[in-house]
C-alpha cells in the first residue's frame, strides 16, 4: 500500500469528510398554496417533496464522522410529520389561522378556507415554499439536543418540490 508523501496536507485537513444523504424514502407528499401578496395566492395544490442532507465533519479514530442513522432517522421522522398534510404558514402576514368549532380555518383576504384538524400541519414559517421548508428542516435538526453531540461542523438541507426545483439552507457550527 502506498504511503502519503511526507509533505502531504496536515492531519486536520485530511481527517475531514463531506457526507451526502440522499434516500428515496426521505420524501413527503403535501398540499399548500404559495402566498405572493395580500391579494394574490396560488390555488391549493400538492407536491411530492424530496429532502437531502449534506454534512461536513471530522473523521474520528474509528474512521467514521458519525452514525449516519442519527440524521437519516431524524429526517425521516420530520418527513413523516408533514406527509399527507395541508401545510399552512403560521407567520404569514397575509394569512390567519384559527380553530373554529371542528375546523382549522385559514383566512386569506375575504376567503375562509376550512380544513379538518387531522389534515393540517401548521409550521412556524412565513410561507410554504421549498426555501422556507429547507430552513425549517435545519432548525428542527439543529434544535435537537442530540445533534449537538455529533461532530458535525456544517449541515445543508435541500428540499425539492419536483424534479429540477430545489432550495437549500445551511448551518455552520
Amino acid at each position: 500500500m502506498q504511503q502519503p508523501p511526507q509533505n502531504a496536507a496536515s492531519h486536520a485537513e485530511t481527517n475531514r469528510a463531506t457526507i451526502e444523504i440522499q434516500k428515496e424514502y426521505l420524501h413527503f407528499s403535501a398540499a399548500h398554496f404559495t402566498i405572493f401578496s395580500a391579494t394574490k395566492r396560488e390555488n391549493l395544490h400538492g407536491h411530492n417533496f424530496q429532502v437531502e442532507a449534506i454534512l461536513d465533519g471530522e473523521i474520528g479514530d474509528d474512521g467514521l464522522c458519525f452514525d449516519y442513522n442519527e440524521i437519516k432517522n431524524r429526517l425521516k421522522t420530520l418527513c413523516d410529520e408533514l406527509d399527507e398534510k395541508v401545510l399552512l404558514p403560521e407567520q404569514s402576514p397575509y394569512l390567519t389561522i384559527a380553530h373554529d368549532e371542528d375546523y382549522v380555518v385559514a383566512t386569506f383576504g375575504v376567503e375562509r378556507i376550512p380544513f379538518l384538524p387531522r389534515d393540517v400541519s401548521t409550521l412556524p414559517l412565513r410561507n410554504i415554499t421549498v426555501e422556507e421548508l429547507a430552513h425549517w428542516f435545519i432548525a428542527c435538526i439543529v434544535g435537537d439536543t442530540s445533534f449537538n453531540e455529533l461532530p458535525i461542523d456544517s449541515l445543508t438541507i435541500r428540499v425539492a418540490s419536483g424534479p429540477g426545483q430545489w432550495a437549500s439552507s445551511s448551518w455552520t457550527r
